[in-house]
């Protein structure tokens, strides 16, 4: 089970044997940095597609619909996460030591 994992994962057997912490792809700070930049792109994508669509330029109304959804679930997501992130934030700060 472990291998079909590793194969849906493109990890190969012999990064599989080192620990997820030791491996700067799997960087928390990377991961979310990554994850940012592909939220600005979609981003960015359906800005344009508004755009075009404001100025008749869309050619497919199916396509830019998509997009400008797949834009706000996008946007869900990462503001779901941040709260959940300063949700986590302020239960640790709020632990006694």
């Amino acid at each position: 089970m472990i291998n079909d994992i590793a194969k849906i994962d493109g990890i190969s057997s012999t990064q599989s044997k080192k620990t997820v912490a030791t491996d700067k792809s799997f960087d928390f700070a990377s991961v979310l940095n990554n994850s940012l930049k592909e939220l600005n792109e979609v981003q960015e994508t359906a800005d344009k597609t508004i755009a075009d669509l404001a100025t008749g330029e869309v050619k497919d109304l199916h396509q830019a619909a998509i997009a400008i959804g797949k834009a706000e679930n996008s946007m869900k997501l990462m503001l779901e996460i941040r709260n959940k992130a300063l949700s986590a934030y302020k239960e640790i700060s709020r632990t006694q030591i």
